[in-house]
């Protein structure tokens, strides 16, 4: 018998932020998107070094930028049920609007908007 080469109820592939301020990230995706934390290792001074939330069926991992790895503007596309619903939470809890949803040349719904950490996520929702 083989050991698994990635965790149980992880994907292959998983977004990775470095961003100012990983517990103001944290606590936005789980207000917004119904994140779930699955762990936080912080270091002396209490900076997040790794942290991995799931959000539906995928982990994302992200960690407090410092010196070596300083935090950088990131895009991250996320499919919701409720792209209008959704991007209504994010800017209740303290993300601006990068776009309004709207449906244009495809069949998704789209709006933007941007995290106090600097990640630019764009919500989606299928429409037919």
């Amino acid at each position: 018998m083989s050991a698994a080469f990635k965790p149980e109820g992880y994907t292959s592939v998983a977004p990775y932020l470095v961003v100012k301020g990983a517990a103001d990230t944290i606590r936005f995706l789980e207000q917004t998107f119904e994140a779930v934390e699955l762990r936080r290792i912080a270091d002396d001074n209490g900076r997040i070094v790794h942290a991995e939330v799931r959000i539906d069926d995928t982990v994302v991992m992200l960690a407090d930028g410092n010196e070596q790895w300083p935090p950088f503007s990131a895009y991250v596309h996320i499919y919701v049920p409720d792209v209008d619903a959704t991007c209504r939470r994010a800017l209740e809890h303290g993300a601006t609007s990068v776009q309004e949803p709207v449906q244009k040349d495809d069949e998704d719904k789209r709006g933007g908007v941007q995290d106090s950490g600097g990640t630019t996520w764009w919500i989606a929702t299928k429409v037919d």
